[in-house]
């Protein structure tokens, strides 16, 4: 919640009119993880908080955009430092994107921002999450004293938002996400951040981790 950056546990705190949310849900079916994460507004939020929730999605889903196969994994963290960065905000280092199937975190790691040496090349059948955390403030995480919540140092708020995705020939397809929901668009409703490489998986079949 607000300057919650991640692994926040869940407690009697209630929410309020004008906070913002993050949830993240990981699902085991027929031997393999899922992981997906989105953050929501509670009622209305000040307009800075609407946009870092709409940044924070936009970044995801440049850093999707930014995958092919033979591209390495720091396309994804240019695509997505660069637009955190043009809106004023700040991109979250201490957190980062992971392999995952049988096992929930394995290789590679995926920074969300530009890291020169991440040169891991991107192959058909790879899986893996892209989850940027985005900040309004200074993009520093502090770990509580429950040694499993994180939060920014300066108490600004943050947003994350996830999906799972495998890597094709042809393109990238979003595993956690259903085809019949609203594609997004990048700031000014310019719908090029969803070319037609990124395929979604329909989840009604139970598959979703929503």
């Amino acid at each position: 919640i607000n300057e919650i950056i991640c692994h926040g546990i869940p407690d009697d705190r209630s929410l309020r009119e004008g906070d913002i949310i993050n949830c993240d849900v990981t699902i085991f079916l027929d031997g393999v993880h899922g992981d997906h994460s989105e953050t929501f507004a509670v009622g209305e939020v000040d307009q800075q908080s609407q946009k870092l929730i709409d940044i924070t999605r936009e970044c995801l889903y440049l850093g999707i955009g930014a995958v092919r196969a033979g591209g390495v994994v720091s396309d994804i963290g240019k695509a997505i430092q660069h637009h955190a960065e043009e809106a004023g905000f700040g991109v979250v280092r201490e957190f980062i994107g992971h392999g995952v199937g049988e096992i929930f975190h394995h290789l590679p790691n995926i920074p969300h921002y530009f890291e020169p040496s991440a040169r891991f090349e991107f192959k058909p059948g790879m899986t893996f999450t892209i989850e940027p955390m985005i900040t309004i403030g200074e993009p520093k995480a502090t770990l509580w004293d429950d040694g499993w919540t994180a939060a920014t140092t300066d108490l600004s708020r943050t947003a994350q938002f996830e999906h799972t995705i495998v890597v094709l020939e042809d393109g990238v397809e979003i595993l956690t996400v259903d085809e019949t929901e609203i594609q997004p668009f990048i700031a000014g409703g310019k719908p090029d951040v969803w070319p037609a490489r990124i395929r979604a998986t329909s989840t009604n079949a139970g598959t979703s981790d929503k």
